[in-house]
């Protein structure tokens, strides 16, 4: 027969919370939160100060009224039950000046007798009830979902997900954030040095293959003009891909467009917190920003096409470091960062039909993609 949930007393949260960990409960439901307290969009120090605490009354807000994506998010750190009787567990009193701080002689027996870590009793998926076997490569069994794929994928789970049976192809799809910084950051200061060398040199004239009359000319001294442009237009480009192409919702009949979603952005939504997939992979991302050089070198004279692009490549590294920062960071309060950390994880739990910009918000205003601001009514 299955344990049944473990009952904890007020002196072991107490004692738990003294050596660093961050449990909190929901009525007589105790969940430990000390692994996703950097992850938390409110910022850590929020949650540290509700260690031991009941949130249930937190999880309506305001300031933030939480999804039910969040609530089940939650339930995958569950751990117990308080003891009957135990169910306000008083948090920790911070010593005053000159006194030490004083620990119950329970609780000190409690701490000894407390494990480092709490088991989580909760699994982040239900095996048995589950619509995929996690034990097995997730990537060919999503077109099999059908019209229960797209409620599925966006329920996330705080665990990692394997796509490929090759090893290889798995290694692959996965990339550190640091790999994205040192690949491409090398190849926009190289072509920075050759887009402005060339500039100088005075050839590059704009119209010029429509009119030598008319035609303007192209100074190094608008190079940094230029590049500012390129970046611009990668904050367009950035938002209509996230909105048009990693948000399509592909029909239920269709397992390859499925299958393809998952590969490119689903994968993503599944498992918001998967490090190794936060960032694009340095061989699949030659292929598109290869894609859109030619685009620019179509449209525009050589050396001023090269300038939009390390300036739009240069926009893509920043964003890609962001990314990988609004959901592993913990941005001070009322930065510019937490404000964007807070606007994307609400993105991924409960507006994933809006709030498209990552590195910015700018473009969800004219395409009408804004994530609206909470409201709660005053009491009287």
């Amino acid at each position: 027969a299955t344990a049944g949930p473990r009952s904890f007393s007020a002196a072991e949260v107490r004692a738990r919370c003294a050596q660093g960990a961050c449990l909190v409960s929901c009525h007589r439901r105790l969940y430990d939160l000390s692994g996703f307290v950097r992850l938390h969009p409110g910022g850590e120090q929020l949650l540290r100060r509700r260690a031991g605490t009941d949130v249930s009354a937190a999880l309506d807000g305001p300031p933030h009224r939480h999804s039910a994506n969040a609530r089940r998010w939650l339930e995958q750190y569950y751990v117990g039950e308080i003891e009957p009787g135990d169910e306000e567990v008083p948090p920790r009193a911070e010593p005053g000046p000159g006194l030490s701080e004083t620990v119950d002689e329970k609780e000190v027996v409690a701490a000894a007798q407390t494990p480092e870590q709490t088991d989580l009793c909760y699994k982040t998926v239900d095996v048995e009830k589950d619509l995929v076997d996690w034990q097995k490569p997730l990537l060919w069994q999503v077109g099999y979902l059908g019209e229960k794929y797209d409620e599925w994928v966006h329920q996330p789970v705080d665990r990692p997900i394997r796509l490929f049976h090759s090893d290889f192809l798995e290694f692959l799809s996965k990339t550190a954030w640091y790999v994205v910084f040192m690949v491409w950051t090398p190849v926009v200061l190289y072509l920075s040095w050759v887009s402005y060398t060339s500039l100088a040199q005075g050839n590059t004239r704009l119209f010029a293959s429509f009119t030598t009359e008319y035609s303007i000319p192209i100074h190094k001294y608008y190079f940094p003009f230029i590049f500012l442009v390129g970046m611009i237009l990668w904050s367009l480009v950035e938002y209509l891909i996230h909105r048009f192409v990693f948000h399509m919702k592909p029909p239920a009949s269709n397992y390859y467009l499925i299958t393809l979603h998952f590969l490119l952005h689903g994968q993503h939504h599944k498992s918001p917190f998967d490090s190794s997939r936060l960032v694009f992979p340095p061989v699949p991302a030659s292929l598109v920003i290869g894609f859109f050089y030619g685009v620019l070198r179509l449209l525009l004279p050589k050396v001023l096409g090269l300038s939009v692009f390390v300036g739009g490549l240069c926009g893509y590294v920043i964003y890609d470091m962001m990314h990988y920062y609004l959901h592993y960071g913990s941005p001070k309060k009322g930065t510019y960062l937490y404000g964007l950390k807070a606007y994307h994880v609400k993105h991924h739990f409960e507006h994933q039909k809006s709030g498209f910009g990552i590195s910015t918000r700018f473009w969800d205003y004219p395409f009408r993609t804004l994530i609206p601001e909470e409201t709660f009514k005053k009491e009287d």
